[in-house]
């Protein structure tokens, strides 16, 4: 199997041809002389394919099916080595690898060159939003989610009302191959993580993975609200910010 490699050029090098969103090409060129009007630089087409960011989204396409490396070979009959070349962006694949991959993943072509340039705008209303109360006749906590707003997957913010009393039973989110956020909105909860318990008190941030068993408690009279964002493991990590310790925090 012939395994192309390519050079990769930095973004101000790019030549994209017009129509792709970014503008006239340089890589586009007229000639001088000759039988055609134009010639396109063979750094355009390599720019074409940068930009698309193949490997990234091969290697997220692997990952939500949980597939591993081999695996992905077995079913494309593409080798281990060269799939791991191909996400790490050292090599391009050609059209019918391409589309082997494809019909894999069950995508058109077009999936893989699809713009990353997505203005997203959208907003939820209070008033559009559900509150699910968990417990009995008297609720342990109340959920509102605003998955709605984020279809794409990988990312479920949401916010739990946790009520005050001693007979209220702790939130214990899922188990998941990912990461979670926690920023306390109001009020004073406890978490409980492996058999020790922390003290989250308002505007406390918490940063947790998801595979560790925890739980969630009101501390106090008042409610004690979180805004919860989970982040599965298959997309970006999550902006890197400076957060306070939480008593020698997780």
């Amino acid at each position: 199997m012939q395994i192309s490699e390519m050079k990769i050029t930095r973004p101000e090098e790019s030549g994209l041809a017009s129509g792709t969103g970014v503008g006239p090409s340089p890589a586009l060129q007229a000639k001088q002389a000759g039988d055609s009007p134009f010639q396109v630089a063979p750094e355009g087409a390599e720019d074409l394919v940068t930009h698309a960011h193949l490997g990234k989204r091969i290697k997220q396409l692997r990952l939500k099916r949980s597939m591993g490396l081999v695996e992905l070979g077995r079913r494309t009959g593409l080798s281990a080595s060269f799939l791991s070349q191909l996400e790490t962006g050292r090599v391009v694949p050609t059209l019918r690898n391409l589309a082997r991959l494809a019909l894999v993943f069950e995508k058109d072509l077009s999936h893989f060159f699809e713009t990353t340039d997505r203005r997203v705008f959208r907003i939820q209303r209070r008033k559009d939003r559900v509150r699910l109360p968990h417990g009995g006749g008297e609720p342990d906590y109340i959920s509102e989610s605003f998955g709605i707003l984020i279809p794409e997957g990988g990312l479920r913010p949401c916010v739990a009302e946790l009520q005050p009393g001693e007979g209220a039973r702790a939130f214990e989110p899922k188990i998941y191959p990912g990461t979670e956020m926690v920023y306390v909105l109001s009020g004073a909860a406890q978490l409980d993580r492996k058999g020790e318990t922390y003290a989250l008190d308002t505007r406390d941030v918490l940063y947790i993975s998801g595979e560790t068993p925890r739980s969630y408690r009101c501390v106090g009279d008042a409610p004690a609200t979180l805004l919860i964002v989970s982040f599965d493991s298959e997309t970006a990590e999550p902006p890197r910010i400076r957060r306070r310790s939480l008593n020698s925090a997780a």
